[in-house]
Parts: structure tokens; sequence; C-alpha cells
């Protein structure tokens, strides 16, 4: 019978803009000398926010949270497009976006509430032949994309300050917010790229209860499992205790 370890569980990190998921794992692992760890779910380099490490026999519950709905705070910047549909792309296209009023862009966002087919962008991990769509895209390839059927329970706008727009978004699981904000901008006729992005939610877990990772990367190993949510936590139930996996002050 296998002998539960302490380290086996989940691991909630605010995650800075810069570093890929998996950089933030393979960090994580060597700091502490851990055998297995893993992600609930990728953010691309750019964003921050929520990221859900897997420990030890926490990999086990990876579809759970990859799964699970997920909850962002973005902004969209009107006028520009890039061929990656984020900040982080090739400047492709750009209009003068001054003539797109409050009225329209509301009127926009709420077209994309509901059932709704996506196509995922060229620059995504997606595989198509087992080769990732970014590799393609980076030879200049571009290859036919199946739509995916994707749901948005909300789309709201926080703030228009012209011609930034910052909005929450809340979503099934494979949505690209970085897609979103390109087609509200065909859509709008000027274009628009996603600047930021903050994952705030993924199903019940907050990124308030997350530790920011250069937090994490000064504590020791025993200090972990202070931080450590044990896999029991999630048996039937997708809710933490009130409490759990608090940073440290």
């Amino acid at each position: 019978m296998n002998r539960s370890d302490p380290f086996d569980g989940i691991l909630l990190v605010d995650k800075p803009a810069g570093p890929t998921s998996h950089d933030l794992v393979d960090k994580i692992r060597r700091h502490f000398n851990l055998k297995k760890v893993g992600h609930g779910g990728t953010l691309d380099p750019a964003a921050t926010g929520l990221l859900i490490i897997l420990l030890g026999r926490g990999t086990r519950l990876s579809a759970k949270f990859m799964s699970s709905d997920k909850t962002y705070e973005g902004t969209m910047r009107l006028g520009i497009t890039t061929d990656s549909q984020d900040a982080d792309g090739q400047v492709i296209r750009e209009a003068d976006p001054s003539g797109v009023s409050l009225e329209q862009l509301q009127a926009e966002m709420a077209k994309f509430r509901g059932d709704l087919y996506q196509t995922p962008p060229m620059v995504s991990a997606i595989k198509i032949g087992g080769v990732p769509l970014y590799k393609m895209a980076r030879r200049g390839q571009e290859v036919e994309r199946q739509p995916r059927l994707i749901h948005l329970y909300e789309m709201r706008l926080l703030n228009f300050t012209p011609p930034r727009a910052s909005f929450v978004l809340r979503c099934t699981k494979g949505t690209y917010v970085r897609t979103i904000c390109h087609d509200i901008g065909e859509a709008l006729g000027c274009g628009a790229h996603l600047e930021q992005l903050r994952r705030t939610e993924s199903g019940e877990l907050n990124v308030n209860r997350a530790i920011p990772l250069d937090k994490l990367l000064a504590l020791q190993q025993v200090q972990l499992l202070d931080l450590v949510i044990p896999m029991h936590t999630f048996a039937g139930s997708s809710t933490l205790p009130p409490g759990s996996g608090q940073s440290p002050p």
C-alpha cells in the first residue's frame, strides 16, 4: 500500500509575467527538490495570476483542474492587430479606433456571450500532426484549425479609456481570450489585441489564496508544507475549506 506523502497535493502560485508555465514547474521542482511537479492549466508567458501547481500524486488531479471554468481580468487595445493576437506579436495592421463608442464596444462584447465556436490562433501550443502550431507559425506556415465550442458566461466591461478597454471574462476551458479580443476588434472594424491578462479564478480557487513566485522561491522545503493543499481536500468536492492554501504573511 502506498503511503501518502505530505507533499502530495496542490500549490496555488501567483504567476508573474515572463516565464512560461513550464518554466515555473521546473523552477519549483528544482528549488524544492521534488520528483513530480505539474500544473493544472497553462498561462501564456505574458499572462499573470493563478497557476495551479500539482505536486506528487496531486498530478492525478490534472484533468479536474484543466476542465474547470476560468475567470480573467484583461485589457484590450483597440486599433492595433498583431499576428499572435496579443502584445507579444508583430503588428500587422493599424487603424484609427477613435470612432468606436462605448455603446458599440459593449454591444459587440455582448455578442460574444454564450456558446460560440472559436478557431484557435496559430500562435498556440495546440498540436497538429504532433507539431505545435506556434512552431509552424514561426516558420511562416498557416494551417487549417478546427473551431472549438466554448462558452462565455460573462464578458463585462470594467473601464473604457480609448484606445484601451479593461474587462472581466468568465469562460469554459480552452478559451483563448486573445482571440476574443481579436475578433471583437475585427467586428468593430479597427482591429484589436490583448494587451494584458490576469487569471483570477480557476473553478473554486482564487488568486487571493496564491503566493507570488518570488516569495515562494524564498522558502525552504519544510516551509512549503504550510502551503500545500492535500489531495483529500478535493475528494468529492471542488470547494476548499476556509483558509486552505493561504499565503504566509
